[in-house]
């Protein structure tokens, strides 16, 4: 395969992880207003976790809360 292939292979697989993680950000952000709403309407964080399918501490690292003790 030539430079030039490989160079093009490698930038098109660079905009493909840039698109990903575009969309890992997105989800990320819809993920958090969703546990927010979640959290407003009583919903408990175990069953957040549950949904979400993500630990406890998970759901608190996400809202950025802190346990309760």
């Amino acid at each position: 395969m030539s430079e030039a292939a490989v160079i093009r292979r490698i930038q098109a697989a660079v905009r493909k992880r840039t698109k990903a993680d575009e969309a890992k950000r997105e989800a990320t952000e819809q993920l958090r207003a969703s546990c927010r709403e979640a959290r407003e309407a009583g919903v408990s964080i175990t069953r957040i976790a549950q949904e979400a399918g993500l630990s406890r501490q998970g759901v608190y690292d996400l809202l950025g809360e802190r346990p309760s003790s």
